[in-house]
């Protein structure tokens, strides 16, 4: 029976540490949600999934899955179970054995094992290589016996710590969609670690984005690209990345390289210190006859997509552009003018997000 998941106010700071990997987490996790923590590393997304698998001792606050508060139970009497970035496999057993392993540990019947085993088989497309030895598989289907493993144990809660990291790119996102297809079948409640955003926006019902450990924003992929909390989220969600722009404040808008972006007066009295960080993504700054001018440092050519990357001189150094188009035309060393066609707003300190 899959459960909801609660962190409540968790911090950890490991012994001798001063600083938290992770600060007062909270986190709601709605029951068979999908749910992706992905931040840069060292960002304590894999330390809250350990902590939920009771792996790591919490410092303070609670964790609960379902109505039952899980802090202080140990990892084998919590009904999870857990697929890692490295397989973990055990190279003596065939698919089928590796499968069935943590359910003979439980003394459950051999009728009810062979049941379980051969769904998740049939699931996970492995029914023919259920006598192979993991050595005999693909990356890709190492990963699907890993899966097929948790499956099996019909857990409450499926927790995932970069599984897909090993993987080549194209085997990557093959497998991405069937883990996402996999779990809007089964239902299961899901906590997914990744750091790569593509995966998590991909994937994720809802995505929730941490940094020194301390989560920035929680919402759905199109709410986080779309309003994001912070220039972290901005810049952290998208790619290319969101264009950062460090502007002087002046009379109906902001300066970007003598260009006056025009930004509704109430935003900008918020701001402090004549300063404020304009965020613009790279399909919403356009090359036009009128705009900043920028000189081109590089173009690259997609097919469907061409990417024209800039520079100018910036009140705090050099600014770092990059616009993105079809079939835009420009020549390295050459001067462009860029037009922001919607911009986000946030002050000196990248906090407070305003959209202008």
């Amino acid at each position: 029976m899959t459960k909801r998941v609660q962190y409540d106010d968790v911090s950890l700071v490991y012994p001798g540490g001063t600083k938290p990997a992770v600060s007062h987490l909270n986190l709601d996790i709605a029951e068979g949600e999908f749910l992706v923590l992905v931040g840069p590393s060292g960002c304590g997304k894999s330390t809250s999934l350990r902590m939920l698998a009771g792996l790591e001792p919490i410092s303070a606050g609670k964790i609960l899955i379902g109505d039952r508060d899980v802090t202080n139970v140990p990892a084998k009497d919590r009904d999870i179970a857990m697929v890692f970035q490295n397989y973990a496999l055990y190279p003596h057993m065939s698919v089928a054995e590796n499968m069935a392993f943590a359910l003979k540990i439980q003394k459950v019947s051999k009728d009810e094992i062979s049941r379980r085993v051969q769904e998740a088989a049939k699931l996970l497309d492995l029914e023919p290589y259920l006598d192979r030895k993991p050595k005999a598989l693909s990356g890709g289907q190492r990963q699907r016996v890993a899966m097929g493993r948790a499956i099996v144990r019909e857990p409450e809660v499926f927790l995932m710590d970069e599984p897909l990291s090993n993987l080549d790119a194209k085997l990557r996102v093959q497998t991405r969609t069937q883990i996402a297809a996999l779990q809007k079948r089964l239902g299961t409640t899901t906590l997914y670690v990744t750091h790569d955003q593509v995966e998590a926006m991909t994937m994720g019902d809802r995505v929730a984005v941490l940094k020194d450990g301390i989560l920035q924003q929680c919402d759905t992929p199109r709410e986080l690209y779309d309003n994001p909390a912070n220039a972290f989220v901005g810049t952290f969600i998208g790619s290319p990345s969101m264009n950062i722009i460090p502007s002087l404040i002046k009379e109906g808008g902001v300066d970007m390289n003598g260009y006056l972006v025009p930004i509704a007066r109430d935003v900008l009295e918020k701001a402090k210190a004549g300063k404020v960080i304009v965020g613009v993504r790279p399909e919403d700054l356009r090359l036009t006859d009128e705009g900043a001018e920028m000189t081109v440092t590089l173009v690259e050519e997609l097919g469907a997509d061409t990417y024209v990357y800039g520079t100018y001189p910036g009140p705090d150094g050099p600014v770092d552009l990059v616009a993105r188009g079809h079939g835009l035309h420009s020549m390295i060393g050459s001067k462009v003018k860029v037009k922001p066609e919607r911009v986000y707003v946030f002050d000196a300190e990248g906090d407070q997000l305003r959209i202008g």
